[in-house]
């Protein structure tokens, strides 16, 4: 969980192809097109998908057959490490487009797992947010196109929580004992906690993490509950007053109760991107392309995003985003400043790691 445009090579001709051939009732047929729409040279071919369950509605998928007429072979995993372990097994081979997190994604790029994407053969490319590019694991955006970003938010209910919530720091208040609960993610758990300590995310200094550890120590007696599941249940069911949740739950709790309060945290926000690649043998790589360049088409993009119920990473789908939706899914203009001081949760050194996990454990035996 859980977050710069560019210049599109040959974007200029392929509109003004497709706008002369739009120009005669769509009676002209493009190079490597059937007279039904579809690429002759892709057509009958199969694309093989490798991500999460449940990461695109069928209606997209057969949307790309329909329009293409490749067929999606959908498989999933269900760790980041899983997928890493098999892309290293089949040498990059075996699937056409991944989804997977960012600190995944810098170790399959550094490993040689990831194609350099030609984007000349997407030409949506250019719908992507610059907000959630450029990051770590693919400065120069050679690689990977976002697909969704996570933002974890504080939320609480002003009905039982009396006192007014705008920080992390706040959920050390003394008013909220055994009142809160947290994602149980301790890298995004200590990182808030180094930033109320105006700390980074993802320093390695062992004393500044030393330093959050024994703060958040402190914080022990105002947890109720540590869950990675359903956290919003306890929340609405009134079992707490106050949750740190993932951007999922988040969303599943203000759509169950409006009245509930979220707060984008002053001291900046941690969040993470899922982002899609091709990796470096892919058994078909020009439906790869097609298949990335249809998914940031807007109204595909936005159907996805709401499908997912992450922060929407594709600028011309916000305004295909329902009124249902795009209160939560939108990333909202006013905020801008809150995401720049915020960080994204990087990969560190392992002996800051240890810590990490050393003071976690240390953290939850306080909770108990």
């Amino acid at each position: 969980m859980k977050l710069k445009i560019f210049t599109v090579i040959g974007l200029i001709s392929t509109i003004a192809l497709i706008g002369c051939a739009g120009g005669k009732g769509g009676s002209d047929v493009l190079p490597n097109q059937s007279t039904d729409g579809k690429d002759s040279t892709l057509e009958g071919t199969t694309l093989n998908l490798y991500t999460w369950d449940g990461m695109f509605p069928q209606e997209v998928l057969e949307g790309f057959t329909k329009k293409t007429g490749v067929k999606v072979n959908y498989s999933n995993f269900d760790l980041d490490e899983t997928m890493l372990a098999k892309l290293e097994e089949t040498k990059g081979g075996d699937y056409d487009v991944v989804i997977a997190d960012d600190y995944i994604l810098e170790l399959a790029i550094k490993e040689g797992l990831v194609a350099e994407l030609d984007k000349s053969k997407i030409s949506t490319y250019e719908n992507i947010n610059p907000l959630f590019q450029g990051k770590f694991y693919d400065p120069e955006n050679k690689y990977t196109i976002p697909y969704g970003a996570g933002i974890p938010l504080i939320v609480y209910n002003p009905d039982t929580v009396k006192t007014e919530i705008t920080g992390y720091e706040d959920l050390w208040k003394p008013e909220l004992e055994g009142n809160v609960g947290i994602v149980g993610n301790y890298r995004v758990i200590d990182g808030i906690t180094l930033k109320t300590l105006g700390y980074s995310f993802n320093t390695d200094d062992l004393n500044q993490i030393q330093q959050a550890g024994d703060k958040l120590k402190t914080l022990a007696k105002n947890i109720r509950l540590i869950s990675d599941s359903n956290l919003q249940d306890y929340l609405l069911s009134g079992e707490v007053g106050a949750a740190f949740m993932y951007t999922s739950q988040v969303n599943q709790a203000l759509k169950a109760n409006p009245d509930l309060k979220v707060v984008y945290p002053k001291e900046g926000l941690g969040f993470g991107i899922m982002a899609g690649f091709i990796p470096s043998k892919a058994p078909n790589s020009e439906a790869a392309h097609a298949f990335l360049e249809y998914i940031n088409e807007p109204e595909v993009a936005a159907k996805c995003s709401e499908y997912i119920g992450y922060f929407v990473t594709n600028k011309a789908a916000e305004s295909h985003i329902s009124d249902e939706w795009k209160d939560l899914i939108v990333f909202p203009e006013d905020k801008l400043s809150l995401m720049e001081k915020g960080e994204i949760v990087e990969n560190i050194s392992d002996e800051a790691n240890e810590l990490h996990n050393k003071l976690w454990e240390e953290f939850r035996q306080e909770t108990n």
